[in-house]
């Protein structure tokens, strides 16, 4: 139903542009992917929803972004993640070196998080900045408190700074074919072997400009409790600029 809500809004809108522009500023995108397994012996499921909103100007840009992905199996909760981010990008449109800053909450229960919050700024690289090609590296420095459960250890509330090093891509392949991806390796500033491992990958198919078949591949991995979660998602993603 919820995608369904948000593809006919898209549907309305009266002119859909495939990029930003001088009188294009604003691009909103919404994706529903999961799995679902039925068998006699019982059933499984994962819902990965994820809403994300940017705006863009020379200057600046700013983006945030929502996840929420549940998941059962049988009568398990598996999953029951929650992440929201708000970033921003300072001068990155108009030269390869450029600063940012972000924000960012996490609640994970795959990962045995009750919350984390980061907050950080740094610098960031263009490598390639056009329509068709997008190829980003950044690195900065993060302040991080965490409320955690540790295995036999019960529950572990600390603060930390960590580095925070990413690469990020975005791929055209003549308007059909979107690659995306985006990956941070975020170690802790006092104890190496405390660290964040980061992996987002998503490949659509564009069936219009406003919507697609999407394949995504999700990798996270939380050294501090030992935990990591590996989702591999099918469904459809909606987008508009305005």
């Amino acid at each position: 139903m919820k995608l369904l809500l948000v593809c006919m809004i898209f549907c309305n809108v009266a002119e859909t542009s495939a990029q930003f522009n001088d009188s294009t500023h604003y691009h909103l995108k919404y994706a529903a992917t999961g799995i679902f397994n039925k068998t006699n012996d019982g059933r499984s499921y994962v819902f990965n929803n994820g809403v994300s909103f940017t705006i863009n100007r020379k200057a600046v840009t700013l983006n945030s972004t929502n996840t929420w992905i549940y998941g059962r199996q049988g009568v398990n909760l598996t999953n029951n993640d929650f992440s929201s981010g708000l970033n921003f990008d300072v001068l990155k449109n108009t030269q390869k070196l450029y600063y940012w800053g972000l924000a960012t909450f996490t609640s994970s229960y795959s990962l045995k998080i009750n919350y984390q919050a980061q907050a950080g700024v740094g610098l960031g690289y263009n490598i390639f900045n056009k329509k068709d090609l997008e190829l980003v590296v950044s690195d900065g420095v993060l302040y991080e408190t965490n409320d955690l459960e540790l295995p036999n250890q019960g529950k572990d509330v600390y603060q930390t700074f960590r580095n925070s090093f990413r690469v990020k891509y975005h791929i055209v392949v003549k308007d059909l074919i979107v690659l995306d991806g985006g990956h941070f390796w975020q170690p802790s500033l006092s104890r190496f072997d405390d660290y964040i491992i980061r992996s987002t990958n998503s490949l659509t198919l564009k069936l219009r400009k406003w919507l697609g078949i999407t394949t995504a591949v999700n990798y996270n991995r939380f050294s501090r409790t030992g935990r990591d979660n590996l989702l591999i998602n099918f469904g459809l993603t909606a987008e508009t600029y305005f």
